[in-house]
């Protein structure tokens, strides 16, 4: 059964190229990820201590594994193993073959980011220790760490280089730290980049950079003047209502693989498909029923992942469930005019 036709039978459609997943998480969204080999499959961790593995095509939860504590981020290794971590420091390979866990080691402080970089064969963690740590997953143990200046608040790793946020509450101090990785043991610092705003998003390919007061910066690592006149940055994610502009923070980035193209989602509800090259929108899609807390690619480009999960913008208040949408999308809307 398609993931349509499954979506239909349970009544979780909400338009004709797009479905709600059923058996979806008890509370906040904290990531969506993509099968690196397929669209089938789909990995969404939360807040009520949970990892679950989708079967997208059939609109299906496969399986469930549990943290002792809220998960705050997610990632595949390779199609049969899913890698965690989050509230409770732990670090946790899960083998979606046998349905068995293993603790792979810990930080001491809540682990913010999971991503893994296939270049190197390295998982990479990025914690609230202060504190970044590369992960060799044929052994699993601790492949090196690489002390940061403040809290890791968001990473994202691409072709050998990871770009690390830190964020100092104390004095409101913020950077990106970009380095150069090299085998799985050494990571040479490259560029460190002081910041205004809060940033939400960190995502290479460019790269890429979201923050709190609605902004997007599309941003180079190459020095030379040529290269450092094409970044740019632009507002988004903002409504006029009663003539005044509310603007909201943007949550999450993610690039589309084959036209290299990237969608935002923000706290407005919206998912915007932005086209870096000509700098212009391709297109928004309807708003959602409340923030966009993650956005994920299907590696062929062909479905988007929206987590739909309210983040405590205004308090503890009543507010819409949390769901993740699957999206077709089309080249319509991706692919640079």
């Amino acid at each position: 059964m398609s993931g349509r036709a499954a979506a239909e039978k349970s009544g979780a459609m909400t338009g004709a190229n797009e479905f709600k997943l059923t058996q979806g998480p008890e509370d906040s969204v904290s990531a969506v990820k993509f099968s690196p080999s397929s669209a089938q499959f789909l990995l969404v961790s939360s807040w009520d201590c949970t990892v679950r593995l989708f079967d997208v095509s059939a609109n299906s939860m496969r399986m469930k594994y549990q943290h002792l504590a809220p998960v705050l981020d997610c990632a595949f290794y390779d199609p049969a193993h899913a890698w965690s971590g989050g509230l409770d420091n732990q670090l946790k390979t899960h083998d979606l073959n046998t349905d068995q866990d293993t603790i792979v080691g810990t930080h001491d402080a809540p682990i913010r980011c999971v991503e893994y970089c296939p270049e190197v064969n390295v998982m990479v963690t990025g914690s609230w220790d202060m504190s970044v740590r590369l992960w060799d997953p044929r052994t699993p143990c601790n492949a090196g760490t690489f002390t940061q200046p403040e809290k890791v608040y968001t990473l994202s790793v691409a072709v050998y280089t990871l770009a690390v946020f830190q964020l100092s509450v104390s004095v409101f101090q913020l950077s990106v730290s970009v380095f150069q990785l090299s085998g799985c043991v050494s990571a040479e610092c490259l560029v460190r980049l002081a910041l205004v705003m809060l940033t939400r998003c960190v995502c290479f390919q460019g790269y890429v950079l979201s923050s709190i007061e609605g902004r997007v910066a599309v941003e180079y690592l190459d020095p030379s003047l040529e290269v450092q006149k094409k970044k740019y940055a632009f507002k988004c994610h903002r409504l006029k209502e009663n003539g005044i502009e509310q603007v909201f923070p943007v949550n999450a980035i993610s690039f589309h693989s084959v036209h290299n193209t990237f969608a935002t989602g923000g706290s407005d509800g919206f998912v915007n498909i932005w086209d870096p090259f000509n700098k212009k929108r391709l297109c928004q899609f309807h708003r959602y029923p409340t923030s966009i807390a993650s956005l994920a690619f299907s590696t062929d480009g062909s479905l988007l992942a929206i987590a739909s999960s309210y983040m405590q913008e205004q308090g503890d208040v009543s507010h819409p469930a949390d769901a993740v949408f699957i999206r077709q999308v089309t080249d319509a809307e991706t692919k640079p005019k």
